[in-house]
């Protein structure tokens, strides 16, 4: 019998390895595609995903406040930053994996999970565009200590699928939209051609991840006839430690669905 696309999701959150986690991410959206494609989607089916995805030995999960600083300014500097976003990026292969699997039993969409399988492939090829980086720079995911910040927020919402779309897409990723560029512009002046070619494809594609997460956010709001805005002002000031920081990325955040007045009022007060 062909596993359910909950159960595809759990076995990627138990898979530890980087590099056979995302392998497996790849093939599960795959054929998830193939059924979509033939008229005959995969049941979405219940599975029990665990509280913490597997993970590798390595890297060390430290508080974020005791990871070493990240001086860009040095060949070792810009490694230690492109495994931070490789750590990142793994962190939102299992976190697109896990809403899928965690919230299997809210009625939605064949579309919802079109849309967050195709995130999970992205992310999988976005850690693995950085790894390739890595190694090529003498280095490798695992190498340095990074942080679990990312998968708090998952726990923290573990219980508030709201509140998973709220802080992760539309906080979390949205913030990548900021970030990245001006790493784009780090890589280029050390005239690191691989790097700027993967963050570009990164810049380019969570575009949609953060839309994808505007889209259902606001769909489920106008569902239960909800002001998605006041929503999400919430539940961000539920579950979001820490105040959202500008500059902001003011026009991929409108290409993304994300307007001004969702964000601008989270920013902490002078």
């Amino acid at each position: 019998m062909s596993l359910t696309l909950a159960e595809r999701a759990v076995e990627v959150l138990s898979t530890a390895d980087g590099r056979t986690k995302t392998a497996l991410s790849h093939a599960h959206a795959a054929d998830w595609r193939v059924a979509r494609a033939a008229g005959k989607p995969l049941a979405i089916g219940r599975a029990d995903p665990p509280a913490r995805p597997a993970r590798p030995i390595k890297p060390d999960l430290l508080d974020p406040r005791d990871v070493p600083r990240r001086r860009p300014n040095s060949t070792t500097g810009r490694i230690a930053l492109l495994h931070a976003v490789a750590h990142i990026e793994l962190n939102a292969v299992d976190l697109h994996w896990d809403i899928i699997a965690r919230f299997a039993d809210q009625p939605m969409p064949l579309g919802f999970y079109d849309d967050w399988v195709q995130a999970a492939d992205d992310e999988s090829k976005h850690f693995n565009l950085l790894c390739d980086c890595l190694e090529a720079l003498g280095s490798h995911y695992g190498a340095m200590p990074a942080h679990a910040f990312m998968w708090q927020a998952a726990e923290d919402t573990a219980g508030d699928f709201l509140g998973r779309l709220a802080v992760v897409p539309m906080v979390l990723e949205a913030r990548g939209l900021d970030v990245t560029p001006g790493m784009i512009t780090l890589f280029e002046k050390a005239g690191e051609a691989p790097a700027v070619a993967a963050l570009q494809t990164i810049y380019a594609e969570e575009v949609a991840h953060v839309a994808y997460g505007s889209k259902w956010f606001n769909w489920l709001c106008g569902r239960a006839g909800d002001d998605p805005k006041e929503v999400f002002h919430t539940l961000v000031r539920q579950y979001f430690h820490g105040t959202l920081k500008p500059p902001f990325n003011e026009a991929k955040r409108a290409e993304a669905g994300l307007p001004p007045d969702f964000y601008w009022p989270l920013v902490a007060k002078p």
